[in-house]
């Protein structure tokens, strides 16, 4: 299924935006650092990459984010709040885009072209060429691995200074690569294809030291389907934790609707 997207480069960029995290402009510690252990088993892995997870309520700030498709380059700065496993709220300067996602829905307007999307996760999957739904979206904007690791089996070896996870057992139509950092086990790199439907996702990851979380400071992802590569380079800024928030959300009157082909 392909959606009508005409004049919505930079919305839908916004909307990719979905599982990516904030710095701060506080002082900040490169955390990327350690050795791997070669005899720690790939459960005691796991176990390390989920209690070591960030842990918040809110977090609000704003995203630097580089846009690339084809001979189309656009850069956006956006506000960002989220609250944990309920909504994420994207806005624009002036509020000319706005986005609303909760684990129902996926909603966004574009003032500049007054249009407006409001529907399932579909839209989201469609452009990064893989399911995705809210908690999925989640786990890629804490450094979360996008699949739970404790719901299959996984084996693990270490790769330089990395641990590297796969299934046990490849899903026939997906091959899934998970590499986490040795000191806090977070998510370096996250890789997930489809061959036979030429599917890529690919999501690299650099950490920084906020106020004693780790949280990503840059996230950049590369995704292929059939429409070609999208490449999205997010800058991280001015990240606050569990601050009391608002989602200021309402798509304005006598928008256009963008509908399914």
């Amino acid at each position: 299924m392909k959606w009508y997207r005409s004049h919505i480069s930079i919305p839908v960029l916004v909307i990719a935006l979905l599982g990516i995290f904030l710095t701060s402009c506080k002082t900040k510690k490169a955390v990327l650092e350690g050795e791997v252990d070669t005899s720690i088993s790939t459960k005691k892995i796991i176990q390390n990459h989920y209690s070591n997870s960030l842990d918040f309520e809110t977090l609000s700030g704003k995203v630097k984010i580089d846009y690339e498709e084809g001979s189309t380059n656009q850069g956006i700065t956006v506000s960002l709040r989220i609250k944990k496993d309920e909504a994420i709220w994207v806005s624009a300067p002036l509020g000319m885009f706005k986005a609303y996602i909760t684990p129902e829905r996926v909603s966004f307007y574009n003032k500049l072209e007054g249009e407006y999307f409001d529907g399932d996760f579909t839209f989201l999957s469609d452009l990064l060429g893989y399911e995705m739904d809210y908690g999925k979206v989640q786990n890629v904007l804490i450094g979360n691995t996008v699949l739970d690791l404790r719901s299959e089996k996984y084996v693990s070896l270490t790769e330089g200074d990395s641990y590297i996870l796969r299934p046990k057992v490849q899903k026939e139509l997906f091959k899934i690569l998970f590499s986490l950092e040795p000191q806090h086990f977070r998510t370096k790199l996250q890789q997930i294809s489809q061959p036979e439907k030429d599917r890529f996702l690919k999501l690299d990851y650099a950490y920084q030291n906020i106020d004693a979380r780790v949280a990503p400071s840059r996230v950049t992802i590369e995704a292929v389907n059939e429409d070609g590569l999208r490449t999205i380079d997010l800058d991280f800024r001015n990240i606050e934790f569990d601050r009391r928030l608002n989602f200021p959300y309402r798509i304005p009157k006598g928008f256009k609707e963008l509908a399914a082909k």
